[in-house]
């Protein structure tokens, strides 16, 4: 196995742990309302049953995200895509460990995760001239747009899920892209 297929597999790895934490969060967490509630509810230290689980998610999987990206930066010229994933795969980690009952710290490093993971995504719309990527940044910008104008009557949860879906969906066609160069 080359090395550029064990990178693929770690973006891989960290993105199963964080959705299969979530899903296992949500399907444990019978309280959990995309109405009412931020996904961050489920890693509520105090508050939350499977914040264990959830925030363990976040800090693995956003670790193993970030790995990825630095390892690419080794590899590609894709350079700004890179330095932003893998900061908003650190940022990841930090809102597992500073969840909601750490207030402001929580609420600054959720937000930098956000913004930084649609930057990432900007720069791999002009860097890896992506049309999937000019799409999940749509998706990206176009969820928050909809929350902070209240045209629906949703929890945060739902643009924050958006968010994480769209830049999945560049993350996996960028890997994919990696391992189809391999073979062909």
């Amino acid at each position: 196995m080359n090395f550029k297929t064990k990178i693929v597999l770690v973006g891989i790895l960290g993105l199963s742990i964080i959705y299969t934490c979530l899903a296992i969060s949500i399907a444990l967490s019978p309280w959990f309302s995309w109405l009412r509630n931020a996904l961050s509810d489920l890693g509520h230290s105090v508050k939350s049953n499977v914040a264990a689980i959830f925030n363990l998610g976040l800090v693995l999987g956003g670790f193993l995200i970030a790995q990825y990206a630095i390892l690419l930066l080794l590899k590609v010229r894709r350079m700004f895509t890179y330095y932003f994933l893998a900061f908003s795969g650190f940022c990841l980690q930090l809102i597992g460990v500073f969840d909601e009952v750490y207030g402001v710290i929580h609420f600054i490093v959720s937000l930098t995760f956000f913004l930084t993971i649609m930057i990432a995504t900007a720069f791999y719309v002009f860097e890896g001239r992506s049309k999937v990527a000019s799409i999940s940044l749509l998706v990206e910008v176009g969820s928050w747009f909809v929350y902070f104008l209240s045209f629906l009557k949703i929890g945060i949860a739902v643009p924050e899920l958006i968010s994480v879906v769209a830049a999945t969906i560049w993350i996996t066609k960028d890997m994919y892209s990696i391992v189809r160069s391999l073979w062909f």
